[in-house]
């Protein structure tokens, strides 16, 4: 996973995307299966109370591995905290981005498959975009407040 959100940087970044940069997830192979194991445990708890809590929590946990992806001395936990707190107040916009891809996912499948061809590239450089809005917005707010949310 990390790997894969290396190369959405850089084709969101417009710089060159190889295929070796998939494999450059391994370097922080055992903070990303930790992360992956936190949010599942975490998830699963929530889920407990219901589904909506659930749904919630996953969202909030959503930029982890981008988090950790760009910072390379960043825990799991550390990242997962982060994730939190940068995805405070946009929630909602997440949830709707991924019902528009969960839509454009049904139509794939009338495709006989052949659709998801363009519908993943496309759902992977958007979630890049999203996650740098998101710290681009917490950094101008740290320079007009002095606060990071």
């Amino acid at each position: 996973m990390l790997g894969a959100i290396y190369f959405s940087f850089n084709i969101s970044r417009g710089q060159p995307a190889q295929l070796e940069q998939i494999f450059e997830g391994f370097k922080r192979f055992e903070v990303a299966v930790l992360a992956y194991f936190l949010i599942a445990i975490f998830t699963f708890l929530w889920l407990l109370l219901l589904i909506v809590p659930g749904i919630i929590a996953s969202l909030s946990y959503a930029m982890t591995f981008y988090i950790i992806a760009e910072d390379e001395k960043i825990t799991s936990l550390q990242a997962i905290d982060k994730s939190k707190k940068m995805m405070d107040g946009y929630k909602w916009k997440l949830f709707c981005m991924s019902m528009r891809f969960f839509l454009w996912a049904l139509l794939c499948i009338l495709t006989l498959g052949i659709g998801f061809l363009w519908l993943m590239p496309y759902a992977s450089v958007s979630m890049t975009k999203f996650y740098e809005d998101l710290k681009r917005m917490e950094l101008e707010e740290f320079l007009t407040n002095g606060t990071t949310t």
